[in-house]
């Protein structure tokens, strides 16, 4: 880069610490600040920084590399995360019934959902401590694609027997760490909101830069091999632009992408998983914005918000694949990103461009670690070391618990080199250990706080032990393991012991007013009142029927304008249409109805 551009970089980071500085007194006020904003920040800012947030360079990678790889057919291997289609399910139902518990953490919802009692204790601590694992192991995935990048363009040396993208990765934890510790929520949803102005700068350029490249009849692409190094693959312009994907893809067995050769099946055990993970609700960063949120209806709009901007994301990535192809030497898919903006940009953008990338990068950074330090702070220290600690002890502990998250996860990249190697496992195992308990809790009135901790430790125990003794099998195997294991040890713990008291499931359901197996519940409740909150249900499982592929349509319209593929283009768009009205008038038309019931 230029001189030019490392000016534009150091200006963004100087704007980034300012802004949040500038927060740090709105967030001491204490920790319902610190981590939630105090639930006054405006929905619009909500959704925008959880747009932000899902932008991470990791991602962005690992999703060009498949699209770069496979053509727009890559983009169905990411529904198993990349495409963030639980955020249709938060949209529809998940988002309000999270907001409704009027909690911080989904650690602290175990004590709403299963009582203060030992269950219930036992229920959050075990929530709490899986929680911070997961985080740690994504803060070690958004180290490792962030390393790769800004390693690539800062020309950081390694040292100390390190390599460059340690030292990169460490770089762009410190200069977030800086105003994700000082200011906590209210800084990491403001610096998102500035972050993303940037970000849709990037996407606008790329896009206009790609558009003026067509792809020719025939091109090769490349992929990664099993056993190190890269081959090439030639294609055509019709199958790699192509948006309907095949049920198998014949790729060469010695490929690292041939575990998708069953692509079909892929894709359908990947919208099993999503179907679990989004009806089972979310945690982390994602799941604070809308215990942050002031209502049901800001619930749904910051969710609105959230899906369309991410719609942005798919064509900017189309943009870099194809520009990619028409370098025409990159072995390495994953390296598609900074050999595309180092060798295609003109000084001056390029320094832009990095900036939004890095943008990008830091949002969801921010965003893992604020939401992973308040499972210490509230749901450990202050809920069994220390319940009379002052305000100015869980501040103390909030920024704590941040650095040493951080310095964690970190450690952990100098294991890992691969960017797909560790989201694989974190979507497909270590989360899987979560689904099935996560899932059970909103729908099954007999589940305990005991069922919950059970099923969450033998699922992740089982994760790591397939980690570490099975590191190679398909993903679907990885899963299968997981959940088997965690709905077993749901089963037993819950059946072992007794349900929980009928006082805690009432007002649980009375607040929340879930669809499922809630029988023994709902005979408390008067007949006038259920025939309201039964309509409620009937339209939200409707409409998740209808939001679920009006996303993904969303995504693919954009990937067709990029591709010029007008026949596809309007298909998919008169089916956006569609799914758009009938949205319309089954979901966004009854934001505001929510029934009450009495005490």
């Amino acid at each position: 880069m230029s001189y030019l551009d490392f000016g534009i970089v150091i200006i963004y980071i100087a704007a980034m610490v300012i802004v949040g500085l500038v927060m740090q007194k709105r967030a001491s006020a204490g920790i319902d600040s610190y981590f939630l904003g105090g639930r006054k920040i405006p929905w619009w800012v909500l959704g925008s920084s959880g747009m932000a947030s899902n932008l991470d360079i990791s991602g962005t990678m690992i999703n060009t590399a498949f699209i770069f790889a496979l053509g727009a057919c890559g983009m169905f291997i990411e529904i198993r995360g990349g495409v963030t289609l639980i955020m249709a399910f938060l949209m529809i139902f998940q988002g309000k019934w999270n907001r409704r518990a009027e909690v911080m953490t989904l650690a602290e919802w175990m004590h709403f959902r299963f009582g203060k009692d030992r269950q219930g204790d036992v229920a959050r601590l075990i929530a709490a401590i899986s929680i911070l694992i997961v985080t740690i192991a994504m803060i070690t995935y958004f180290a490792i694609g962030s390393g790769k990048f800004v390693a690539e363009f800062l020309q950081i040396p390694g040292f100390l027997g390190l390599e460059p993208q340690f030292w990169a990765a460490t770089l762009m934890i410190i200069l977030a760490m800086v105003y994700t510790v000082a200011s906590g929520l209210y800084g990491v949803v403001w610096t998102d909101v500035f972050q993303g102005v940037l970000i849709f700068g990037t996407i606008i350029y790329i896009c206009i830069l790609a558009s003026g490249y067509a792809l020719p009849e025939t091109f090769n692409v490349s992929m990664p091999l099993r056993e190190g190094g890269f081959m090439s693959v030639q294609t055509t312009r019709d199958a790699w632009t192509s948006m309907i994907p095949s049920w198998t893809l014949d790729l060469d067995e010695r490929s690292a992408y041939s575990i998708y050769n069953l692509f079909g099946v892929a894709i359908l055990f990947y919208l099993l998983k999503v179907t679990i993970e989004g009806s089972g609700g979310t945690s982390q960063y994602m799941i604070q914005r809308f215990f942050a949120a002031r209502s049901d209806r800001e619930a749904g709009l910051l969710s609105l918000l959230w899906t369309v901007l991410l719609g942005f994301r798919w064509p900017f990535i189309m943009a870099i694949a194809i520009l990619g192809i028409s370098l025409g030497n990159i072995d390495d898919p994953e390296a598609v990103l900074p050999r595309v903006i180092n060798e295609m940009v003109p000084v001056g953008i390029k320094g832009m461009l990095v900036a939004g990338l890095m943008a990008a990068g830091m949002s969801t950074f921010d965003s893992t670690v604020n939401a992973g330090a308040a499972y210490w702070v509230k749901d450990i220290y202050q809920a069994y070391l220390n319940p009379q600690a002052s305000s100015r002890q869980l501040m103390m502990h909030g920024r704590f618990a941040s650095v040493a998250i951080v310095l964690i996860g970190l450690g952990c990249t100098l294991f890992i080199d691969n960017i797909n190697e560790i989201w694989g496992w974190i979507t497909s195992s270590l989360g899987a250990g979560l689904l099935v308990p996560t899932l059970a809790r909103w729908y099954w009135w007999r589940m305990n706080g005991y069922g919950f901790a059970a099923g969450t430790i033998a699922g992740m125990v089982a994760a790591v032990l397939q980690r570490a003794f099975l590191p190679d099998i398909p993903e679907y195997y990885a899963f299968t393991i997981a959940t088997v294991s965690s709905l077993t040890g749901m089963i037993i713990g819950t059946f072992a012991s007794a349900p929980t008291d009928k006082s805690v499931l009432l007002e649980f359901y009375r607040r929340t007013r879930p669809f499922g197996f809630w029988k023994p519940v709902r005979q408390s409740i008067a007949d006038s009142v259920l025939s309201k909150i039964n309509a409620e249900n009937k339209r939200d499982i409707i409409s998740t029927f209808m939001a679920v592929p009006w996303q993904l349509v969303l995504f693919l319209c954009g990937m067709a304008l990029m591709t010029q593929r007008w026949d596809q283009f309007a298909w998919l768009l008169l089916i956006f249409i569609a799914l758009s009205v009938g949205l319309y008038f089954k979901w966004y038309r009854h934001l505001s109805t929510e029934v009450e019931v009495p005490q």
